[in-house]
Formats: structure tokens, sequence, C-alpha cells
């Protein structure tokens, strides 16, 4: 399982292309530098760098982490990302995450296209049997794409993370492939 290929992946309207260096720029540096789109993230904020943002792709490339761009098919437009890792492949499950960074794309359907797509992909390719996540859990647009997936609650850390100054809970979720097989998302 770890020498699966990190291939590209197409949907509908999007192709999901693995993440590395060639995404570095300006823009997507504006996005983690935008409170409106790290506001629940760990990393991000005013003074996140090129630097650091160079760094990550180098870690994602080096690493071979299941990392993709969600590109627009009709446009080529670079919008967001999609991951799992870690993956613990003893056990067969992984983390997933995902970050829409351009704004005018919300509330599209994109996040939920692409997540199918993974999931897809981690549950037939990968053969893993769960897919965990963590969110705030007053991040009711995140929660909402989640359950739409499929994703339950598992637990809830009490106040766990500090958000704007206020210490807010964090809920763990999942997804089993055995649910996600019988639902034929």
């Amino acid at each position: 399982m770890k020498d699966i290929p990190i291939i590209s992946i197409n949907t509908e309207r999007l192709t999901l292309k693995p993440l590395g260096l060639d995404f570095l720029s300006k823009i997507y540096l504006s996005w983690m530098q935008d409170d409106k789109v790290v506001h629940y993230m760990d990393t991000g904020g005013a003074d996140y760098s090129l630097q650091m943002l160079e760094d990550y792709l180098k870690n994602i490339e080096n690493n071979k982490i299941f990392s993709w761009a969600i590109i627009l098919k009709n446009t080529n437009q670079h919008i967001g990302n999609i991951k799992i890792d870690p993956i613990n492949y003893r056990h067969l499950y992984g983390e997933y995450g995902i970050m829409i960074g351009d704004k005018t794309t919300w509330g599209k359907g994109y996040a939920k296209e692409a997540s199918i797509a993974v999931i897809n992909f981690c549950f037939t390719k990968l053969s893993l049997r769960k897919i965990n996540l963590g969110v705030i859990a007053n991040n009711a647009m995140a929660l909402s794409l989640y359950r739409s997936l499929g994703f339950v609650e598992e637990g809830r850390l009490k106040k766990h993370e500090l958000i704007n100054g206020t210490y807010k809970d964090k809920l763990r979720m999942a997804l089993f492939r055995d649910y996600h097989d019988k639902q034929h998302i």
C-alpha cells in the first residue's frame, strides 16, 4: 500500500493534481494569510511566509504525502487542497483534511465533489477501512459537509483549541468503509 503512486484524480468539474512545489504562488500564500480561510486551521495567519509555504510543499513532495491541489477543469484555477495524512497502514486509517482557499468558490459544491473522489480513492486504492478528521464544533459549514459525506462523531474534546481568544470544543469524526460501501457515494 505504501508504494501506491499519488495520481491525478478527475471528477465532473475538477482535477485533483498531486500537490507540490508547482503550486507555490502568491495566490496560495494569500489564502494562508487570510483570516477567513485559516480561521479554523492550525497553520496560517498574517505572519505566514512564502518560505513557510515552500517548506510545506517540499515536505509533501519529499515524503510522498497523499495531498492534492483542487483545480477547476474549466479554468485550470487552483482553488484549494485536500489530503489524507497521516496514514496508519497497520490499522488502515487516515486523517482527512480540506481547504478551499479561493473564497469566490465557496458554497458551489467543490469541497464535496473533491472529498467524494478522495474518499473513494482511500477506500479502493489505499484499502483504508476508516477515515478520521478533527473539526471545531462551531464550524457549521465544515460540519455540514462532513455529515453529508457520512462522517459521524466519535468523540468531543472539551475546550480544546483556542479560536479568537476562546477555547472551543473539537469533534473527532470518522467514516468507515463499510458504511461508505452501503451508501454507494
